[in-house]
């Protein structure tokens, strides 16, 4: 059941606006995969540091992305096995888990998925004047640390559209509109 003020306004709906804001706008990576090339070089450059069983590939990808893409067992168990099949994984069992492992093949595949991607971003600069680099997000820590802020804000406000007084809900609105106008403030110094 949605929950709508008598103005029509619809907190849910706010809420996925908001999500929307915060997804990556290249390569809408999400919890159900990028593309299949996307999930090859993910898995290759998860299994260059270190052997791994597929969860732990998943997490890797997770983490290297800043939790912006979580891609689906559905995606990466099929992957791991096509890449064991072309040579450029090797398996051992760790008790009941598969572990993953490069193979020499599987490290110059790592190495040239990484030799892409970086080329990629450097195009990427170049062709925008490295102005617009925010459509190619490059999610670390520092990159995901804006939307995470964000997603709790937008807690905070539903909380307050929700259950508080007008003279709260007045006084929420005005103080996000004065952090609206400071986070463009921002942009506009560099």
């Amino acid at each position: 059941m949605h929950r709508s003020s008598s103005a029509g306004f619809d907190i849910r709906e706010a809420v996925e606006s908001l999500r929307g804001a915060f997804s990556p706008r290249s390569g809408g990576r999400s919890s159900e995969g990028g593309s299949p090339g996307d999930i090859r070089a993910a898995i290759l450059s998860a299994l260059a540091t270190e052997p791994m069983n597929g969860h732990q590939v998943m997490q890797a990808i997770a983490a290297a992305s800043g939790g912006a893409w979580m891609p689906a067992a559905s995606s990466v168990y099929p992957t791991l096995q096509q890449l064991t099949d072309e040579g450029l994984l090797r398996t051992q069992h760790d008790g009941e888990r598969i572990v993953y492992a490069l193979t020499d093949e599987g490290r110059a595949a790592a190495a040239e998925a990484a030799a892409a991607e970086s080329a990629e971003h450097a195009h990427d600069d170049a062709r925008n004047g490295d102005r617009d680099h925010w459509r190619v997000p490059r999610w670390d820590e520092h990159t995901a640390a804006v939307p995470k802020a964000g997603a709790k804000l937008a807690q905070a406000a539903a909380q307050v559209a929700q259950s508080g007084t007008r003279e709260q809900k007045e006084r929420a609105a005005a103080l996000l509109d004065e952090t609206r106008r400071q986070l463009y403030a921002i942009l506009a110094e560099g």
